[in-house]
C-alpha cells in the first residue's frame, strides 16, 4: 500500500526552481532514504510533503489525503524530527516531549522511558541547558514514543555521536518491523545505506534516480585488488577498468559492473594469487552523480 506519493512536484520562489517535477513514493512498512547536496531542493520537497509550504504544480498524498488541504488530519498520524530542533527554554525535555506526544493522541507510556533510557538522556533538565545532540534526543524520544504510521526525518542525526546514532538507527528499523514508513533524509551514507528499501537522489530540484540498492549499483564500479603469477599488461586500455594503481605487484583498481564478468576472465588468464572484491556503496553512486562539484557527505542541515 502507498502511504505517500508525490507526482510532478514543482515549487518557485519568484524566478528561482526549487523543485522540478519531482516524484517520490512511500509504501507501507517501508524505508525509504531521501539524498542529496546541500541546496539540491530536499528541505523544501519535505516542507511540502509537511503542509508547510504549498506547491506551485503538481500533487502530494499522504493517506490518500492531499497534504496541504488535509495537513491537520495527517499530522495526526505522522512524527517528524528536522535536523536542528529548537525548543522551549524554560521546559524540560520531559515535558517537550509529553507535550509532543500528547499533541499526536497517542502516548506509550512505557516505551517513551525506555527511550530516554537507550538516548541517555535526562529529561528533568530545561532544554536551554541542552547541546543540540541532547535537543535532537529529545525530538527523537518524542517521535519515537509516538503511535505514528509514517516518520519524516529530515537529518534526524545531526549533533548525536556514533553511539546513539546506532540507537537511532535500531529504532528506525524496529518500526519498520512493526509496519510503519520511514522517510529518512540524511547526508550520512553509510545510514541511509543499511537503513533503507529504497533511494532517491535528487539534484538541483530534480529526481534523477530512484530505485532500490541493487537497482541502482548498476551505476556503480565494483572495487578490486588483485596479485597474479604474471605481471598483468595492458589493463589500463580494457574497457570498463578505472583507476588503476599499482604497488608492490598489487592492482587496485575500479570496474564498471556490467564488465566485472569479463574482467574475471581476464584476470584469470594471468594465474590469480590474490583477488579482493569490495561491491559498490552508496557513497561511490553518489560521488558519481555529483562529481566535479562540491559534495558534503557527513552532514549539516541543507536549507533549499
Amino acid at each position: 500500500m502507498t502511504i505517500l506519493e508525490a507526482n510532478n512536484v514543482t515549487k518557485y520562489f519568484g524566478k528561482f526552481t526549487a523543485l522540478d517535477g519531482v516524484d517520490m513514493q512511500v509504501n507501507e512498512g517501508e524505508v525509504f532514504g531521501f539524498i542529496g547536496p546541500n541546496g539540491a531542493g530536499k528541505s523544501t520537497a519535505i516542507r511540502i510533503l509537511l503542509g508547510i509550504l504549498k506547491a506551485s504544480e503538481g500533487s502530494v498524498q499522504i493517506f490518500g489525503k492531499d497534504a496541504w488541504k488535509d495537513a491537520v488530519a495527517i499530522h495526526e498520524r505522522i512524527a517528524y524530527v528536522p535536523g536542528d530542533v529548537n525548543l522551549w527554554a524554560n521546559l524540560t525535555g520531559g515535558e517537550v516531549i509529553d507535550l509532543f506526544t500528547k499533541l499526536r493522541g497517542k502516548v506509550d507510556k512505557g516505551r517513551r522511558e525506555k527511550l530516554i533510557e537507550r538516548f541517555e538522556l535526562d529529561p528533568t533538565k530545561k532544554c536551554r541547558t541542552y547541546s543540540k545532540g541532547n535537543r535532537q534526543k529529545v525530538a527523537l524520544v518524542a517521535a519515537f514514543a509516538s503511535e505514528a504510521d509514517l516518520y519524516i526525518l529530515d537529518e534526524p542525526t545531526s549533533g548525536l555521536d556514533p553511539l546513539m546514532e546506532r540507537v537511532f538507527q535500531e529504532c528506525v528499523l524496529e518500526a519498520k518491523d512493526a509496519g510503519k514508513s520511514v522517510l529518512l533524509s540524511s547526508h550520512i551514507l553509510s545510514e541511509v545505506e543499511r537503513l533503507c528499501d529504497r533511494v532517491g537522489i535528487i539534484r538541483q530540484g530534480k529526481m534523477i534516480e530512484t530505485g532500490s540498492m541493487a537497482e541502482l549499483r548498476h551505476l556503480t564500479r565494483t572495487n578490486l585488488i588483485v596479485q597474479t603469477k604474471q605481471p598483468m599488461s595492458g589493463l589500463g586500455q580494457m574497457a570498463g577498468a578505472h583507476d588503476v594503481e599499482e604497488k608492490e605487484g598489487v592492482l587496485s583498481f575500479q570496474v564498471d559492473s556490467e564488465k566485472l564478468d569479463e574482467m574475471i576472465r581476464y584476470i584469470s588468464s594471468f594465474g590469480v594469487l590474490k583477488l579482493e572484491s569490495a561491491p559498490p556503496n552508496l557513497e561511490d553512486l553518489f560521488m558519481r552523480h555529483y562529481e566535479g562539484g562540491l559534495v558534503d557527505t557527513e552532514g549539516g542541515n541543507q536549507n533549499a
